[in-house]
């Protein structure tokens, strides 16, 4: 990245997607909407306050430094473990069901 930053070259997608700087490359506009799409019923799939809580501790490190971010992920982990949305991702598993969260 420093390098890029430094030097201002131009990459390819091959190139990018090599050093990370993007997950993948697209043939063409449709593939990416279908891959888009696809991710986008996967994190839909995912219980709402885990999707926003693992948004929030992502977007920490840049409002502080590491050990505010730790205390954030702690104090944001014990306010989840009592949730409504836990409780029901726990029986799903033990009922062998697709759990129905509800963002509570």
């Amino acid at each position: 990245m420093r390098e890029l930053a430094y030097t201002g070259k131009d990459i390819d997608a091959a190139r990018a997607e090599k050093i990370g700087l993007v997950n993948d490359v697209f043939a063409d506009q449709d593939a990416v909407l279908d891959a888009a799409y696809a991710m986008a019923r996967e994190i839909a799939a995912n219980p709402p306050l885990v999707v926003r809580g693992i948004k929030d501790v992502l977007d920490q490190p840049k409002r502080g430094r590491i050990a505010d971010g730790l205390r954030y992920v702690s104090a944001w982990n014990s306010a989840f473990l009592p949730s409504e949305d836990l409780t029901e991702a726990i029986t799903a598993v033990f009922e062998k069901r697709p759990p129905e969260f509800k963002g509570k």
